[in-house]
């Protein structure tokens, strides 16, 4: 499927009065303002792949008809009776544990285990900092190319305060950090003067992780 469409949804972003009818698509009348016909994303991702970020904020009424697309191969869209083959290969990603919330009453049993052929746990990059040096390394190069910056090294020091951090925002909190310090500094070396507030704060030179070599 790699030459065929690649859909991405992000289920929280989308408000829950209009996901069914972007996911599903729509026959006109079948509700105020539906002048048109409308094809859903499920089926403008058919022969390809459907991927669905945060799916645990997909609303249950939804899951059914997901589970639906997912057994039957096919999807009805809101107002009609015929409903369209639809062959796509489906991943999601969540960042909360889909099995408590199934216990909770919050997520459908049968659709987790619909979804749940191969499972990927991506660990918070605290639990991985080998990764934090070539993403700073890549979000060096891109953020200074985003802000018409140009490219900026970073001094031991302040690698060693990005390793020693928690990172509770993970890669994106990581990016921004990095976006921080390419926009404030105005020579070719990062330090840690430049990096947020948070980052400043706590650190402590005894605290580095063992990083001796800037980026």
């Amino acid at each position: 499927r790699k030459n065929a469409p690649l859909i991405s949804v992000n289920c929280a972003a989308i408000p829950e009065t209009l996901i069914e009818s972007e996911l599903f698509g729509y026959e006109k009348g079948a509700f105020t303002g539906a002048n048109t016909n409308r094809s859903g994303l499920v089926e403008a991702a058919d022969g390809g792949t459907l991927f669905l970020d945060e799916i645990s904020d997909m609303p249950l009424n939804l899951q059914s008809r997901l589970l639906r697309v997912l057994a039957e191969r096919e999807v009805l869209a809101l107002g009609s009776d015929k409903p369209k083959k639809a062959d796509l290969h489906v991943i999601s990603a969540s960042h909360k544990d889909l099995r408590v919330l199934i216990g909770r009453g919050g997520f459908r049993e049968d659709l987790y285990y619909r979804l749940k052929t191969i499972t990927i746990t991506m660990p918070p990059l605290r639990e991985r900092r080998e990764d934090i040096l070539p993403l700073s390394t890549k979000f060096l190069k891109d953020c200074a190319k985003d802000n018409g910056k140009p490219e900026r090294q970073m001094n031991s020091e302040a690698l060693q305060a990005l390793m020693a951090f928690s990172w509770h925002g993970n890669v994106r909190e990581l990016r921004s950090a990095i976006e921080h310090g390419v926009v404030m500094c105005n020579s070719n070396k990062i330090t840690l003067r430049h990096l947020p507030m948070e980052i400043r704060v706590n650190y402590k030179p005894d605290s580095g992780s063992g990083a001796r070599t800037g980026v």
